[in-house]
């Protein structure tokens, strides 16, 4: 999203530029502010200076697999694995336990009668092709007396969002931060599945707690509905404070991750720490033991084991208050690079110019950039080595930070950076690619993952590589770093990970990368349907600010050169006539594939932003951008006008994926099969942009789908 003021900045950052290769960045640039913020005074004050947090003396957390409770067997005989797996509050190091500050508060996940499982991020999900995964999901945000924990940030009442106090699944008209207990719904980002188990946002339930108010609504409005068909289909009964939900695993061997869904909040319950791998191995997609590197970690294994070739690993990016605690804005002044006390306009629903009711959200924000990186749940973390080929599996788990991930050696603060080892991707978010790709960068999106090969074999023992991001400290829209937009910060949010490179032990069996064949890959047919959507940003329809000479923004509603204040919100629509039509979540639902037909929807992006778009249930294949006309100040020009050719997919796009980058001023066409009836959601991934409306239902419908035939 764009503002009239620069976006919040820690540090400085650097001017130098060098073109990246065009096959990772060919967008075309946008132009952007970028100067440093000088504002702030008393925020910072609390905020923990990133430059004072140690990089590379602790060694990263590589989490072990979740244990599960027992192998089940369902009706008709077949088995399952079977887990409990609770949501719960505790303390970790996160920082170097050297700085002498409390372990930092966080919510994560862990097997329900194994408290030495709980970690942040949350241990793996190891399941197998065609064997199914069922889970008791348990909202456990309760103390030791059984009260419910109250949440770790504000909450804000006003926007579109679960609202226990209710009416559920509705906005509030509440200016005051909730304080009452936490909605969580788990959905696992890029399964294939039923309905009653995606973890519809609007299916939240609070925990069991003994001392919420009677008053309360403790389901969201989907809740009832999916229990009763879950327990039609499999004879299951859902306990308060949980729900079971069952994963088929019936898709091609891939990287997937779990994490909360809960309606309007979920940019606050993911930043508490609640997020984890699902790995899906198995079946004709996937490869042999000992082509690619292994073992990966198991049920007990050490966190910090040496003999592990295999390893997940999430990017995020966190800010800490000086005492430790996690800082998460609790207002929108932080957004303006303002005082709270500077921000003198009227919050929703108070009465604003012309008596219309404000739009402004008082505690929304929206995007949110961390100041330091947090690696598997500790900033800026080490990686001992070997000199042999390692399989990582990268997923960017921040909010609103696009990641441009490079291996260098020497200063890792030296932009833009010499690659010294290339990255051979081999899978997305949907399985493997049809063939490895070799990169000298990778550029993720938030909720994308890539599976790629690194090959330390020929870097000398005591070599330090250092994982380095060359993405913005910014929303991001394209174009090259150092030229369109400024790296992030090479002292803080520029570096990643340290690998420090050892000797090996025993043999490495893997095969190289650069001649390794990949399962088969089958694409989609041809498709039965075109639809077409648009993605959008609101402004203020009710407020008007200036700037008066001691750098407030105040209301000005009679000021003819009053600017209408915003970004308000973020929406999801559909094109008509050429012309976008933004649509709300609680809108008509437009989205409405047939059951079993193949779509190609053509996202248009008529922000100033890249969005990385995500629809749940599918597996999709990128068919290509296409440019769109714009004019002087570089806003689509209405009704749309294609520019130039279509653009194919990158290489490392050219798999299944469940999540795509749609860039600003283009149009991006994906093609999907709709092979499970029932109610789904697609959004931004942009966790800010999802909780203000960027998200919307589609319905896949029941009926028959019959090719139509020209007669």
């Amino acid at each position: 999203m764009s503002t009239r003021r620069d976006f919040l900045k820690f540090a400085a950052v650097a001017g130098a530029s060098l073109a990246l290769p065009s096959r990772l960045l060919s967008r075309p640039p946008i132009a952007r502010a970028s100067s440093p913020s000088a504002k702030l005074d008393s925020i910072r004050a609390i905020i923990l200076d990133p430059t004072t947090v140690p990089k590379y003396t602790t060694p990263m957390i590589i989490p072990p697999a979740m244990p599960r409770i027992s192998e089940i067997t369902l009706p008709g005989g077949a088995l399952a694995d079977y887990y409990e797996i609770a949501m719960r509050q505790f303390t970790q190091h996160i920082l170097p336990a050297s700085m002498g500050l409390n372990p930092t508060p966080v919510w994560s996940y862990g097997s329900a009668n194994n408290p030495a499982t709980f970690n942040y991020p949350a241990f793996t999900i190891e399941a197998g092709w065609n064997k199914p995964t069922r889970v008791k999901w348990i909202n456990d945000l309760v103390d030791a007396n059984g009260r419910y924990l109250p949440h770790l940030f504000r909450v804000d009442q006003t926007v579109h969002w679960a609202n226990p106090p209710g009416p559920p699944d509705m906005a509030g008209m509440i200016q005051a931060p909730y304080t009452g207990p936490v909605p969580m719904i788990t959905h696992v980002h890029g399964a294939h599945t039923t309905q009653d188990s995606d973890g519809y946002p609007e299916a939240w339930y609070l925990p069991a707690a003994n001392n919420i108010p009677a008053s309360y609504f403790k389901r969201g409005s989907y809740y009832d509905t999916f229990k009763a068909e879950f327990n039609a289909v499999w004879g299951v009964e859902w306990e308060a404070g949980t729900a079971i939900f069952q994963y088929p695993n019936d898709q091609r061997a891939t990287t997937l991750w779990y994490h909360d869904h809960s309606l309007g909040m979920t940019r606050v319950n993911v930043y508490a720490g609640p997020a984890g791998f699902y790995l899906l191995r198995g079946g004709s997609d996937d490869l042999s033991a000992g082509v690619l590197p292994s073992p990966a970690p198991g049920v007990g294994a050490d966190p910090f084991g040496t003999t592990y070739y295999e390893i997940p690993i999430v990017i995020q990016d966190r800010s800490f208050n000086a005492d430790g605690t996690l800082f998460y804005p609790g207002n929108r002044a932080f957004f303006e690079d303002l005082q709270p006390e500077q921000l003198r306009i009227p919050f929703k629903p108070d009465p604003a110019c012309d008596g219309l009711p404000s739009d402004v959200h008082a505690i929304w924000n929206p995007e949110f950039f961390g100041n330091t990186i947090v690696v598997n749940g500790r900033t800026w973390p080490y990686l001992n080595v070997q000199k042999r080929r390692y399989r990582f599996r990268f997923l960017n788990g921040c909010q609103a930070r696009f990641v441009i991930l490079k291996l260098v050696t020497g200063d890792p603060t030296t932009r833009p950076g010499t690659a010294a080892l290339p990255f051979w991707q081999i899978g997305s978010e949907g399985g493997f690619l049809p063939q490895p790709v070799q990169l000298d960068q990778l550029l993720i999106a938030p909720a994308e993952r890539a599976d790629v090969i690194v090959d330390f074999t020929n870097v000398p023992e005591g070599t330090a590589v250092y994982l380095i991001n060359e993405g913005p400290d910014d929303p991001f829209g394209g174009g090259v770093p150092g030229t369109d937009f400024s790296w992030a910060n090479p002292a803080t949010t520029g570096q990643v990970l340290k690998f420090n490179v050892g000797p090996i032990v025993g043999t490495d069996d893997s095969d190289d990368p650069s001649g390794l064949s990949l399962p088969t890959f089958t694409p989609l047919g041809a498709a039965d349907n075109t639809r077409t959507v648009s993605l959008n940003e609101e402004k203020s329809a009710s407020v008007r600010v200036v700037e008066d000479s001691q750098d407030n923004v105040v209301l000005a509603c009679d000021d003819p050169s009053a600017t209408i204040f915003g970004p308000t919100e973020a929406l999801l629509g559909t094109l008509v006539a050429g012309a976008p039509v933004p649509l709300h979540w609680m809108g008509d639902i437009t989205e409405d594939p047939t059951l079993g037909s193949t779509e190609i929807w053509e996202i248009y992006n008529f922000t100033m932003d890249a969005h990385p778009i995500h629809v749940h249930l599918v597996q999709f294949q990128v068919v290509n951008r296409q440019a769109l006309v714009t004019d002087a100040m570089e806003d689509v020009v209405v009704p749309v006008q294609l520019s130039g050719s279509p653009t194919n997919p990158e290489q490392w796009e050219t798999g299944y994926k469940d999540t795509v980058i749609a860039y600003p001023g283009e149009v991006t066409r994906i093609k999907a099969r709709f092979d499970h009836a029932g109610l789904y959601v697609w959004h931004c991934h942009i966790i800010e942009h999802e909780d203000n409306e960027m998200m919307r239902p589609y319905k896949v419908l029941r009926r028959l789908y019959v090719p139509f035939v020209a007669k």
